[in-house]
This record gives C-alpha cells, sequence and structure tokens, in this order.
C-alpha cells in the first residue's frame, strides 16, 4: 500500500469518526430536550386542595378586564376596566377577528398605539373564532374550569397545549395593555405559575 493511500485512509476514518460523534452528540441533546419537555407537560402529583387553591388564582386573572374584555358572552368584545361594549359595536366574526371593513386589525395595529386610552396592539389581535367561542364573562369557577380543560371547548388543547399557552402572544398583550389600563391582579409569571400549578396537580375544578 502506497504511503498516498495510506493518508487517505486516515483522513477519512477521521472525518468519519468527527461525523459519528457529532451525531451521537445530537441524538443525546434532542433525547434530553424531548425528556425535558415531557416532564413539564406530565402531572407531577394530582392534589385537589392545591389544585383548587391555584385556579383561585388563575381565576382572578381570566376574569380581569384584560382577559374577560375578550372573552364575552356575545359577539361584541368588551372594552375598558368597567367591561362596556365595545366603541362602535364591532362584530366577532367567523374567525373572530372583526366582519366587514370592521375588521380587528384596521385599529389594533402590531404594537400599541401611543397616548392614553388608545387601541392596544398585537399583531394577531382577535377574539375566538365563533366555533369555539371561550366564554369567560358570567362564567363561575367552577363552568370556567371544566370549559378549560375540555378539548370540545379549548379549542382541542391537550395538556401540554395548555402549558403552553400560559405565553400565547395575546395572553401576554394582557400584560402590555397601553397607557391608562389597568394590568392583570398577578404578574405573568405568577399567574404562569398559578396555572401550571393548576394543571400539573390535577386541573380540579372547584365546587359551586
Amino acid at each position: 500500500m502506497s504511503l498516498k493511500t495510506v493518508y487517505i485512509l486516515a483522513i477519512l476514518l477521521t472525518v468519519t469518526a468527527i461525523m459519528a460523534t457529532t451525531f451521537s452528540r445530537s441524538t443525546d441533546q434532542v433525547s434530553t430536550t424531548l425528556m425535558s419537555t415531557k416532564a413539564v407537560a406530565a402531572p407531577i402529583k394530582k392534589d385537589s386542595v392545591a389544585s383548587v387553591k391555584a385556579f383561585a388564582s388563575v381565576y382572578k386573572v381570566l376574569m380581569s378586564p384584560r382577559c374577560m374584555n375578550c372573552h364575552p358572552a356575545g359577539d361584541i368584545p368588551l372594552q375598558g376596566d368597567d367591561n362596556h361594549l365595545h366603541t362602535m359595536a364591532p362584530r366577532r366574526g367567523t374567525d373572530g377577528k372583526g366582519i366587514y371593513a370592521m375588521k380587528c386589525a384596521n385599529c389594533h395595529q402590531p404594537t400599541n398605539t401611543p397616548g392614553l386610552h388608545t387601541p392596544p396592539g398585537n399583531p394577531d389581535w382577535h377574539l375566538p373564532p365563533a366555533t369555539m367561542r371561550m366564554v369567560f364573562q358570567g362564567r363561575t369557577p367552577q363552568q370556567l374550569a371544566r370549559q378549560l380543560v375540555d378539548p370540545k371547548l379549548n379549542g382541542g388543547k391537550n395538556m401540554e397545549k395548555l402549558l403552553e399557552h400560559a405565553d400565547d402572544g395575546l395572553v401576554l398583550a394582557g400584560w402590555n395593555p397601553g397607557e391608562g389600563r389597568t394590568l392583570p391582579p398577578l404578574s405573568h409569571a405568577e399567574f404562569k405559575k398559578a396555572w401550571t400549578t393548576w394543571l400539573q396537580t390535577g386541573a380540579y375544578a372547584p365546587k359551586p
């Protein structure tokens, strides 16, 4: 075997070894990530007392104007800290984004409009669609808790999707509502902790 052939074989073996090591590390990283995700999504331990207690905090946030105004009982969104019907009475529409010339995005821009009580913004501003209305207004704690975990009423969300929903863009917008609007009664971190605790301890609904 010539020296040139030996040299080429050595290079090929080195490259193969490097590729195998890299693949192994990548596989380990993917496995670790998947295990971490599954750990987060899986219930830690069912505890009805802790679960109901956590939902009491969740309920306070969901019933605040920053959440409930976009989850009305009717097809007109609510407005202001007093939850009055939205000025100009825009309608929900099939997709939750308004109808005809009165689309949500016509006034609600991608970011908050500067100024006191001007339209808050988000790139995907909308109400829940007509086929999945997700009403908060008028719901008791028990009714709302049951609704939130029912895939037929929550948009088909499983436990993992419900946990992720705490960081949804429109959910986060509740803590950046623009000038002149009150914030939810808990910080987002506190809300997320209560939301996660409620779900991971069994998602129990309070008694009537």
